[in-house]
C-alpha cells in the first residue's frame, strides 16, 4: 500500500501528550507504523562525555504512531489523505481541499 505520510510532510498530532503540536516528519518506519516528528514526543537522553562531544542531557524526538498524525493542508488544518490518478501518475491529495500534495 502506498504511504499516506512521508518524510518532509508537515503534520499535526491528533492524540497523546503533544496533541495539537505541528512539525515536520524526519523519518518514517512503515513496518512499525511509526514516524519521528521534529519537536514532538521529546525524551531526554543522557550522553557520556567524549573527545568530540560535551555530553550531558540532550533532548531527542522519539517515534510516534502514524495513526496519531494527520497531514496539515493549505489552510493549516488537519486533513485525511487520498489517492487519485492525474493522467498516468498516482498522486496524493488533501481530502478537505482537494489539492494535490
Amino acid at each position: 500500500m502506498a504511504a499516506k505520510l512521508r518524510k518532509g510532510d508537515k503534520v499535526v498530532v491528533l492524540a497523546g501528550k503533544d496533541k495539537g503540536l505541528t512539525g515536520e516528519i524526519k523519518s518514517v518506519d512503515p513496518k512499525a507504523g511509526k514516524a519521528v516528528v521534529d519537536g514532538v514526543n521529546m525524551a531526554v537522553r543522557h550522553q557520556k562525555q567524549s573527545q568530540t562531544s560535551e555530553g550531558g542531557r540532550t533532548p531527542k524526538a522519539m517515534p510516534i504512531q502514524l495513526s496519531n498524525l494527520a497531514l496539515v493542508d493549505a489552510n493549516g488544518k488537519a486533513t485525511r489523505v487520498g489517492f487519485r490518478m492525474d493522467g498516468d501518475n498516482k498522486v496524493r491529495y488533501a481530502k478537505t481541499t482537494g489539492d494535490a500534495i
